[in-house]
């Protein structure tokens, strides 16, 4: 049902009142003034969902976008929730950063401010970082939550707001539900100060980056380049990676390495080289393939803005190969594998998704460790991490498809500097990673992943969208075009043909869209697994098919 004009103009009026800042009251007083109730309407019809991924959306004035308010608020309704539910909140402390994005400063000091007015420690980031510093400042300093301001690879109008918990994990359910409502009842701002009017304020990048590099160092287990490093061109894609891909490589002596890409190499939040600012997207590397190619350089490497995600391309016999997430993942994987002195089924572990490749749990099946498989998203994984640690399990390695690898000893959440450096280790060891997959392949076996997926800017229309998927069976359709549907798992209903009382072993979540169709094998395969659902952090619907 749609809102009434006068609705509307008492929400605007009401916005009004609240927002100090002169450039989001003037973008609201501007459609008051001229009764674009349309536009009202798209602004405060509704209001950001807070969820396990935070807050993201386009900036903006209003309820449904990323504005100095709903910062303030969100600030404000996290720290109430923080205090309940941490004694030593105020004490512990909270960290904060931002990315290179429009606004990310000033939204990160007003939640600096916001965190400071309700009485909390604020571990404050003095400059850019790249997200995977938040978490880790988290366990290192014993705060009880981290906040990055970062879209990461959305597009240049949108922003977010990333939430962690004590644990250094991404939060999970039930918290972002009791968050969201906590933000509810803190709408009105205490304070709309700079964090620096606040002394409980403590700066901590210079020591963060010192313990990030030497953890990393550690972890990867080389204090020393490898004497085989490649020459690599880098591209941080218009973000903050540079400064920390730089010195991690400088600590270990890989710097003459890499040939950065010029036109990318400082941060600029119009990311103006690029149609989007992620490396999956076709046409992202192109001018870092531009520069391999006039340098002669085979090896490419790139970051997306807030450094958190890697991608990976090779020139093999004069084409460039970009490799998928999954077979970084692999490389990786196996490369961690071999270092291992030896494996144990049951207490070596190795994590992956449920829309990821199959390959990483053959290798475990035939070398002898595990691999436990999530939900899409590090929330799970890295949360999974922690419950193997409880039971005295090693997890090693973990990723997912979408370009993101998780060494769990240096954080708890995808890394896009750690899972380079390591992967500069793996190729200084193996040579070529093209030539290195396919050894992998023809002793473990061939695995194709076809990933894509169909914008979808409504969530009224992604819900049509799965609605009519369900009709096509109850519970579940017996084809899929000329092919028998062998499985057919619902981890938004709660269905799963498999489990002998149909209920998921993984989560189930009403919230999020979720999929997953098992088919039969043909002469030309040994058969399809495919998973539709719903991207939690971009306007998108994913079709995810690995084998």
């Amino acid at each position: 049902m749609l809102i009434e004009m006068d609705e509307l103009t008492a929400r605007a009026q009401a916005w009004l009142r609240l927002d100090k800042d002169p450039e989001t009251r003037s973008e609201m007083e501007s459609l008051l003034a001229d009764k674009d109730f349309t536009e009202l309407r798209s602004r405060l019809g509704t209001r950001m969902t807070f969820g396990t991924a935070g807050l993201r959306a386009k900036m903006g004035s209003g309820s449904s976008r990323m504005n100095s308010l709903t910062v303030i608020q969100a600030s404000q309704g996290l720290a109430e929730w923080l205090i309940h539910h941490h004694p030593n909140a105020m004490a512990a402390g909270i960290v904060i950063g931002h990315d290179a994005r429009h606004n990310s400063q000033k939204f990160a000091e007003l939640a600096g401010a916001a965190f400071g007015a309700k009485g909390m420690k604020v571990w404050w980031y003095e400059h850019i970082v790249h997200t995977p510093l938040i978490p880790f400042a988290v366990v290192q300093l014993g705060a009880v939550a981290g906040v990055m301001i970062t879209a990461s690879h959305n597009p240049a109008q949108d922003n977010g707001y990333k939430v962690y918990g004590s644990n250094g994990c991404q939060i999970n359910t039930p918290a972002d539900v009791e968050i969201a409502a906590s933000i509810l009842g803190n709408l009105e701002p205490m304070s709309w100060g700079s964090v620096d009017m606040h002394p409980t304020k403590q700066p901590i990048l210079t020591a963060m980056k010192t313990k990030y590099y030497d953890t990393i160092n550690q972890v990867v287990g080389f204090q020393d380049a490898p004497d085989d490093v490649p020459r690599f061109v880098y591209t941080p894609m218009h973000g903050v990676g540079l400064g920390f891909m730089r010195e991690a490589l400088t600590k270990i002596g890989m710097i003459g390495s890499m040939t950065i890409v010029a036109e990318q190499a400082f941060p600029d939040p119009d990311f103006p080289t690029v149609n989007f600012p992620n490396p999956e997207e076709k046409g992202a590397l192109d001018i870092a393939i531009t520069t391999a190619n006039k340098d002669d350089i085979c090896l490419i490497l790139a970051n997306d803005p807030d450094a958190d995600r890697l991608a990976v391309a090779e020139r093999v016999g004069g084409t460039w190969h970009q490799f998928t997430g999954d077979q970084v993942g692999v490389l990786i994987a196996y490369y961690c594998f071999q270092r291992l002195e030896f494996a144990e089924e049951d207490e070596d572990f190795m994590l992956t998704t449920a829309v990821s490749s199959q390959m990483l749990s053959c290798i475990a099946a035939e070398e002898g460790f595990a691999v436990s498989e999530t939900l899409t998203g590090f929330k799970w994984l890295g949360n999974r991490t922690l419950e193997l640690r409880k039971e005295n399990k090693r997890v090693h390695f973990a990723y997912e498809e979408a370009l993101g690898y998780m060494l769990p000893d240096v954080v708890l959440d995808k890394d896009g500097i750690a899972a380079a450096i390591t992967f500069l280790h793996a190729v200084s060891s193996w040579g070529s990673p093209y030539a290195m997959m396919q050894q992998l392949y023809q002793r473990y076996g061939y695995f194709e992943t076809m990933n894509t997926y169909w914008k979808s800017s409504e969530v009224g229309v992604t819900q049509q969208v799965f609605d009519g998927i369900r009709t096509l069976g109850s519970p579940a359709p017996m084809a899929v075009g000329n092919r028998l549907v062998l499985r057919w798992r619902d981890l938004t209903v709660g269905y799963d043909s498999a489990t002998e009382n149909h209920v998921p072993e993984l989560p189930v979540s009403s919230d999020s869209q979720m999929i997953t169709c098992w088919l039969n094998e043909t002469s030309n395969d040994q058969g399809v697994r495919f998973t539709i659902r719903a991207s939690g952090t971009e306007p998108k619907i994913k079709s995810q098919s690995p084998k």
